[in-house]
C-alpha cells in the first residue's frame, strides 16, 4: 500500500475485514501506541501484551470509528490508553482511575502516522509546555504522559481531587491556546 493511504482509509478497510489494510495500519501506528502503553505501564513485556489486546480491539471496533469525533490516531491512542489503565486498575483494585480526557490536544502533534512525526510540531509542543506555569505543566505531563489518575495526582500533591481536575483543565486550556497561536 502506498504511504499516501490515510489511517482513516485503513480503518475503513479494516472494518470491512481487509487484513492487508489492518497489517499496514499496525505498521504505521504500532510504535506510537506502544509508546502510549509503555509510558503508562512502565513494563515492556506487559506493554507488548497489552498492545496485542489493543489491536484486537481495533480490529473488532474499526467500524465504530467516527471521523467527526477526532483523528484516527487519537481514537486508537485512546483505546491503548484505556486498556493500559484497565491493567493498572486490575493490579490496584482499591484505587479507581478517573480519566482526565481531552487526549486530542496531546496526541494531535504526532502526525497521521508514527513514522512521520513533524519535528516542527514537536518543537512547538515543547515550547508551549515550557510557557505553561510549572505546576500546570507537571499535572498535564503526569496525567497524559505518565498515565497518573486524578486520585494519584491528588495523593502525590496532597490536594483535593477537585483541585487536580481544575489544574488539569486549566493546563490543557493553556496548552491549547499556545498551540493555536503557534
Amino acid at each position: 500500500m502506498s504511504s499516501a493511504v490515510t489511517l482513516e482509509s485503513l480503518l475503513e478497510a479494516t472494518a470491512s475485514g481487509d487484513r492487508d489494510a489492518f497489517r499496514t495500519l499496525y505498521d504505521r501506528s504500532s510504535a506510537k501506541l506502544f509508546g502510549v502503553v509503555l509510558r503508562i505501564l512502565k513494563n515492556r513485556q506487559k506493554a507488548e501484551d497489552v498492545l496485542q489486546d489493543v489491536y484486537l480491539k481495533i480490529w473488532q471496533k474499526a467500524g465504530s470509528y467516527d471521523p467527526v469525533q477526532g483523528r484516527p490516531i487519537t481514537w486508537m491512542a485512546t483505546i491503548a490508553r484505556n486498556r493500559a489503565i484497565d491493567i493498572i486498575r486490575a493490579a490496584r483494585p482499591e484505587q479507581t482511575v478517573d480519566e482526565p480526557g481531552d487526549e486530542e490536544q496531546i496526541f494531535q502533534l504526532g502526525g497521521q502516522d508514527a513514522e512521520n512525526v513533524d519535528l516542527a510540531d514537536l518543537e512547538t509542543l515543547r515550547f508551549c509546555l515550557g510557557e505553561m506555569k510549572e505546576d500546570d505543566r507537571n499535572y498535564v505531563l503526569l496525567a497524559y504522559y505518565e498515565g497518573f489518575s486524578r486520585e494519584e495526582l491528588a495523593e502525590r500533591f496532597d490536594s483535593p481531587v477537585g483541585t487536580i481536575k481544575t489544574r488539569l483543565r486549566r493546563g490543557l486550556l493553556a496548552l491549547r491556546s499556545c498551540l493555536e497561536r503557534e
